[in-house]
């Protein structure tokens, strides 16, 4: 509670008035001012704003970094960055709290565009854009070559000059995109899907000459960096002078230091193609001139052999050599009618041994039938007995008991069947 210095009466504020004259009197204080300090604590809220606390060894402050603000850094605030923060210091109403409304924000220690490069360079890295198993080898003969850059700089007369010297036959397609300056990374990108998507262009060139880091900042754009490792045909990076590193470089299929080296990186020299020509094809003479006379020496020797050797030395050769094969002819058809004529004798012995097979079998089978008709139930009544079943369920009669008078019989004899009543039945008496 404040107290008017002259009338003693109790000033009465509501709490909102109260933070509204702090945070003006904080305003026009302090005013618009730079703190530097550690960003800890960060949040980035689903609207776009940060969050964060700025600290350091004697106290801390909340910050606050608006979206519109924050879409404008080329890098990306992180936890634990050491920063130098430029805003207004005003009171927070919600809760009382005071925060500085950061409106820049620079890396401490380095540049801002530094500190992009880096953490773009580590992202990409992560992801593999940089391995060497997915760089792709250059065509040795290009059947044209494609070339991005600006037509108003040094780097396409270099490319020109250097292609024409080492094999001018080789067309060049340029496709014309600003190398420096805000939205020139999409001009490249523009470019480089012109050149990829023409079916003759089997490698592209991505060129610029040197300069500041501010300069070169297009070639070190995660979009053209995705584009590049898309692009369906390999791509030389020749960014800068031979110092100069981007992130083109690393994410294109070959690095090359300059324009000038790019361009001798894709093309073969004529002249030394044309040396090597001349040398293999004195080595192939000379091969050819060796061949010659070892085949010249060969025939000679074989003239000089068919002089020393008579004609009748030659027949007789000859014969002996029939003759060691009328032998060996003889010998095998001796051997092929010998095995013949076992096979043809392997039959008749066969069917001896199959009749005495037979007749032993049969003589078996006469002794099994004989046992069998002295076991069977026909030859039994053959002999005069006879088999009584009762009619109503079948079962054979074999005690007086298992009737009584009246039942019905079937009795089996040889001939047939008797159907019969019983009439009376009398135990055997000494049963």
């Amino acid at each position: 509670m404040a107290w008017a210095p002259r009338t003693g009466e109790p000033r009465v504020l509501r709490v909102g008035e109260l933070v509204a004259e702090l945070s003006a009197l904080v305003a026009d204080a302090v005013g618009r001012v730079w703190v530097i300090g550690e960003i800890s604590n960060l949040r980035r809220a689903a609207s776009g704003h940060h969050y964060f606390t700025l600290k350091d060894d004697a106290a801390q402050l909340r910050a606050v970094l608006f979206r519109a603000d924050a879409e404008r850094l080329a890098f990306a605030v992180e936890d634990g960055l050491e920063a130098l923060a430029f805003g207004e210091v005003s009171i927070y109403g919600a809760r009382g709290e005071l925060q500085l409304v950061v409106r820049q924000l620079e890396p401490r220690g380095q540049g801002a565009l530094r500190l992009a490069f880096e953490q773009l360079r580590v992202r990409l890295e992560h992801e593999g854009l940089f391995d060497a198993g997915r760089k792709r080898a250059l065509p040795r003969f290009p059947r044209a070559i494609g070339v991005v850059t600006s037509t108003r700089g040094a780097a396409v007369r270099d490319v020109i000059e250097v292609t024409g010297a080492r094999f001018p036959s080789v067309p060049l397609l340029v496709a014309e995109a600003r190398v420096q300056g805000d939205g020139a990374d999409l001009e490249l990108v523009e470019a480089l899907q012109l050149l990829a998507a023409h079916r003759e262009v089997e490698v592209i060139l991505l060129v610029r000459g040197g300069g500041s880091l501010e300069d070169l900042w297009p070639f070190n754009s995660e979009v053209l960096a995705r584009a590049i490792a898309r692009c369906p045909v390999p791509v030389v990076a020749g960014v800068g002078h031979e110092t100069d590193v981007t992130i083109a470089d690393w994410v294109a299929d070959a690095r090359a230091p300059t324009p000038s080296a790019a361009a001798a990186l894709v093309v073969a020299d004529r002249r030394e193609l044309l040396a090597r020509l001349a040398r293999d094809r004195g080595r192939l003479r000379a091969a050819i001139a060796a061949r010659l006379g070892r085949e010249r020496a060969r025939l000679a020797a074989g003239r000089d052999a068919l002089r020393h050797t008579s004609p009748a030395a030659r027949l007789a050769a000859r014969r002996a050599r029939l003759g060691r094969d009328a032998h060996r002819l003889v010998g095998a058809m001796r051997l092929r009618l010998e095995r013949a004529a076992t096979r043809l004798r392997a039959p008749g012995e066969s069917m001896r041994r199959a009749p005495l097979a037979l007749g032993r079998a049969r003589a078996q089978l006469a002794l099994a039938a004989g046992r069998l008709d002295s076991l069977s139930p026909l030859a039994v009544l053959g002999r005069g007995y006879a088999i009584a079943r009762r009619a109503a369920d079948g079962r054979i009669v074999r005690d007086p008991a298992d009737v009584a008078p009246g039942d019905a019989l079937a009795v089996r004899v040889a001939g047939g069947e008797i159907d019969a009543a019983v009439t009376a039945t009398r135990a055997r008496r000494d049963a």
